[in-house]
């Protein structure tokens, strides 16, 4: 008990203000390690999202040159399209112009996106249950888009809106990513989120980016850096993702920076992966960089 006992006099005996500051320390570090942990899980969902969307475009862009070239003689009952992740595969479905719309074919992809190993099912069935909740997202945000009342959504010339519905964990969005009829070049921004709830109704309409930037894909640029607003995402977007992943097979990209106030998000384009930074370490090895 004594042994006890004098331990705890030595520690009565620090000075307060060391305490207070061993605790300020302790304190600082605990936030500090929540904080990345946050971080770090923001950003692992928002890489998966990107390559979602981006598997999502791949058998959109594919798949719709393959069903007129393939299923040409279905073209004129086409109301649409969409495409989503099933497995390791992407499938693009074509749907009719019927009120209940039904499949008129179906293209499934493995990861290579090869034409040549597509698989075409031209059989007409219904709609699944997530193929049909995909579908009434997707043409209610078509509604929104088109609606006179609705001022939230810009449009540009030489570019068009590319509507990427998808279904995760239960959570229903539509992704409008705008594209350029340009060649040559790539768009980043002018993109929104539509969120809906288990019903298929839209519970909120947000703009992703304040503006639009185009970047070229046929110089000799190795990579491109944009800035997020305060009030708009820390963190580079899956938007963003799914952009850089499309265009960088055309290009000479290497890298591409998104800097916010708090945050450096710096995508790989050659390994399609993120590494986000404090603004204030960034910025410290860059300047050492720069003396060097």
């Amino acid at each position: 008990m004594s042994y006890v006992f004098n331990r705890f006099e030595y520690l009565n005996n620090i000075p307060m203000k060391i305490v207070h500051y061993v605790l300020f320390l302790f304190m600082i570090s605990f936030f500090s390690n929540a904080q990345n942990k946050k971080i770090e899980k923001q950003a692992k969902e928002i890489v998966e999202e990107g390559k979602m969307l981006y598997r999502s475009e791949m058998a959109s862009w594919y798949g719709s040159d393959l069903f007129m070239e393939k299923i040409s003689d279905k073209k004129d009952r086409i109301g649409g399209y969409f495409s989503y992740s099933d497995g390791d595969v992407s499938k693009c479905v074509f749907f009719s112009k019927d009120e209940k719309p039904i499949t008129l074919g179906i293209i499934t992809f493995d990861s290579t996106y090869n034409t040549k190993s597509a698989v075409i099912d031209e059989t007409e069935r219904a709609l699944t249950v997530l193929e049909n909740d995909l579908f009434q997202i997707r043409a209610k945000t078509l509604e929104r888009v088109n609606s006179a009342t609705d001022t939230i959504f810009k449009f540009y010339k030489k570019s068009n809106y590319n509507v990427i519905p998808l279904i995760k964990n239960n959570q229903k969005k539509v992704f409008i990513v705008t594209g350029t009829t340009e060649n040559g070049k790539a768009i980043i921004g002018n993109d929104y989120l539509l969120t809906f709830d288990r019903k298929n109704e839209i519970i909120k309409t947000e703009r992703l980016h304040n503006s639009l930037l185009y970047f070229k894909t046929n110089d000799d640029s190795v990579g491109g850096a944009h800035n997020h607003i305060i009030g708009k995402s820390e963190l580079i977007t899956s938007t963003d993702i799914c952009t850089l992943m499309l265009y960088s097979r055309f290009s000479n990209w290497e890298s591409h920076y998104v800097i916010s106030k708090d945050f450096v998000s710096i995508w790989d384009c050659k390994t399609n992966k993120l590494k986000v930074m404090k603004y204030e370490d960034w910025a410290k090895e860059n300047e050492i960089e720069n003396k060097n």
